[in-house]
């Protein structure tokens, strides 16, 4: 692992350089990318980036400045030999009272980190939570550090034997994992909820989607209730990590996975990824 925050290379991972009054470590208030790292070069970096800007803007911070950015991820990457791996951006408001309200006059955090990476199984194991995604709330959309209700929702996924949590809306409309855009198919028609639904705004969505509709396929952005995956035939996973991931399981329903469709997604994302590291 690497790490580089504010403009310098650390020495150790682990060395200490946040304030224990940095906004982003007492109240969640900061915005985040994970980004794949393939052959040593980030992938999609201009849509993450202009990501990063939205969610800055959308959290009412100020913008982040990407050269600064750009800076920090060559230096973590320079002189890596990493065939697999993620960055991860962290942006905050910096140092602020002990409580939800800004100091304006504070400088904001960098942070940009690059590890190692392992690929996730072509397959796994989701089950569906009973809190629901707020579509109309402040941070609908928005990638940001306040993940609590991820770590509940996936905390309550592991200790039932799946590796994501898929999220309903207030009305009742499949809306997201808590780190996936969620895919599904109907009468041979793939369907991913719209933006709308609340889900976050997934690189990885956007572009199979943009694929997709590209190849002929029949694809649909729809919101419908979460009851619909249980008719699924086939539910897939996608994100930056995961590329595209069909379920086997979801709750206590076996699928067929990976399925047809599921496959011909999957080799689709290898061809296009392939073509560019910035699409």
């Amino acid at each position: 692992m690497r790490v580089w925050v504010n403009g310098r290379l650390l020495d150790h991972p682990r060395e200490p350089v946040l304030p224990v009054t940095d906004h982003g470590f007492t109240v969640g208030d900061g915005v985040f990318e994970a980004i794949k790292i393939l052959h040593g070069q980030p992938f999609a970096l201009t849509r993450h980036l202009d990501r990063l800007l939205g969610s800055a803007e959308g959290l009412g911070l100020p913008e982040p400045d990407l050269d600064a950015v750009r800076s920090g991820i060559r230096a973590v990457l320079e002189g890596q030999e990493l065939p697999l791996g993620r960055l991860r951006i962290t942006y905050t408001d910096g140092s602020a009272p002990m409580g939800s309200g800004r100091n304006p006059d504070e400088p904001t955090t960098l942070v940009v980190v690059a590890d190692a990476m392992a690929p996730w199984p072509q397959t796994a194991v989701a089950v569906t939570v009973p809190w629901p995604r707020n579509e109309r709330g402040a941070l609908a959309g928005l990638k940001t550090t306040s993940y609590a209700e991820n770590v509940v929702a996936l905390h309550h996924a592991h200790q039932r034997g799946a590796s994501e949590a898929i999220f309903a809306n207030l009305a009742g409309h499949v809306c997201e994992g808590t780190g996936t855009n969620v895919f599904y198919v109907v009468d041979g028609e793939v369907r991913t909820p719209t933006l709308a639904s609340g889900c976050l705004s997934g690189v990885t969505r956007a572009l199979l989607l943009e694929w997709a509709v590209a190849e002929g396929m029949a694809v649909r952005e729809l919101d419908e209730g979460v009851e619909i995956l249980k008719e699924a035939s086939e539910v897939l996973l996608v994100s930056t990590t995961r590329d595209v991931q069909g379920l086997h399981r979801l709750d206590d329903r076996e699928l067929a996975a990976p399925g047809p469709v599921t496959l011909d997604l999957t080799r689709l994302w290898r061809v296009r990824e392939a073509e560019g590291m910035d699409p």
